[in-house]
């Protein structure tokens, strides 16, 4: 039972969300957008959102601009 985050295998478990993924990688940066697959998920779903097994997940940086 395996993901893909940016590339690079991550354990998986069943009921595995956003946010659990996130609290694993020990990951401070803001994210505004994750994308499973073909799904876009943005930011207030990252704790009900859960991952499916064999996902390939990205994270995308929020940026800001001006």
């Amino acid at each position: 039972m395996m993901i893909r985050i940016d590339g690079k295998k991550h354990s998986w478990r069943e009921g595995m969300t956003i946010k659990d993924i996130l609290k694993d990688l020990s990951d401070s940066h803001l994210y505004a957008v994750v994308r499973i697959n073909d799904k876009h998920i943005s930011r207030p779903h990252f704790e009900k959102t859960l991952i499916p097994d064999n996902s390939e997940v990205f994270l995308i940086l929020m940026i800001a601009g001006g």
